[in-house]
């Protein structure tokens, strides 16, 4: 397991990380890193949280890396408290650094668009958060943000959720995921289309090229160590890509998660491991 979660994850050490961010900056990649952990339960751990965080922005701005912060509220405090979660990211706002709210299960929604929303009325234009098309939901929570000129990240979904609240069908999430894309392309501020689905990622280009809307408007973002030549190929093609790098000691319980929560994600591990 340990060998398979090398290929997805970038060590276990803030310098390991930042070895592996290094490396894909030279391939002209861009890329952003997150602390594995999150559902944090006591105030005082977050500020060990806080801490570490703190210190992958300053080493990124310290070694002029292509690279920024991505990170979970519940690992944040979320949990604990809703005002908690806000103050701890807040401070690292305050540092400067472009910071992308992660997206959770579908009942952490409401809390993390509130975090979001509060953040820009404050003036704080330095972060960005996610939404997933296989919620129901979406469309709405996007006719919410797009006033905001919004930096987002659009992503299918990973967890496992009810089909009261999600599309249960794969079709119908690709669908889904189209209609919102091109709503975001046509109406929102910076877009991340999330994917590895090379149907959707040529979708988008025709549409951009369609549409004329500028390559500076939007991104791909990608998982390290899924599809890495697909990653390079658009890259060279003069498309933004970003990689996705995670990092942290706390490697196992992330992927035993992930796995568990839905039996696609074990072939897509699987699958992945054993690509070339």
């Amino acid at each position: 397991m340990k060998l398979g979660a090398s290929r997805f994850v970038a060590g276990e050490t803030l310098d390991e990380c930042i070895e592996v961010l290094r490396r894909l900056n030279d391939q002209g990649l861009y890329a952003n890193t997150t602390l594995l952990g999150e559902g944090v339960l006591e105030a005082t751990h977050t500020e060990t949280v806080v801490a570490a965080y703190r210190e992958v922005i300053e080493r990124i701005e310290a070694e002029q890396l292509r690279a920024n912060v991505a990170l979970k509220l519940t690992h944040l405090g979320l949990d604990i408290d809703e005002e908690l979660a806000y103050r701890n990211l807040r401070t690292l706002l305050e540092l400067g650094s472009f910071i992308r709210i992660d997206m959770e299960q579908s009942q952490y929604v409401d809390a993390t668009l509130r975090v979001y929303k509060r953040l820009r009325a404050d003036g704080l234009d330095n972060v960005g958060t996610v939404l997933q098309s296989y919620l129901y939901r979406t469309p709405g929570d996007l006719d919410d943000l797009l006033p905001l000129a919004p930096n987002l990240r659009l992503v299918k979904g990973a967890y496992l959720e009810p089909e009261s609240v999600a599309y249960p069908q794969k079709s119908h999430v690709d669908d889904a995921y189209v209609r919102l894309m091109e709503r975001m392309l046509e109406q929102g501020g910076h877009t991340a289309l999330a994917t590895h689905d090379e149907r959707l990622i040529d979708h988008a280009i025709a549409f951009a090229e369609r549409e004329g809307i500028p390559r500076d408007r939007f991104e791909f973002q990608m998982l390290y160590g899924v599809r890495p030549q697909l990653q390079l190929d658009l890259a060279r093609r003069g498309y933004k890509v970003l990689v996705a790098t995670p990092y942290g000691p706390e490697w196992y319980p992330y992927l035993m998660r992930r796995l568990g929560e839905r039996p696609a994600n074990l072939l897509f591990f699987l699958k992945n491991t054993l690509r070339g």
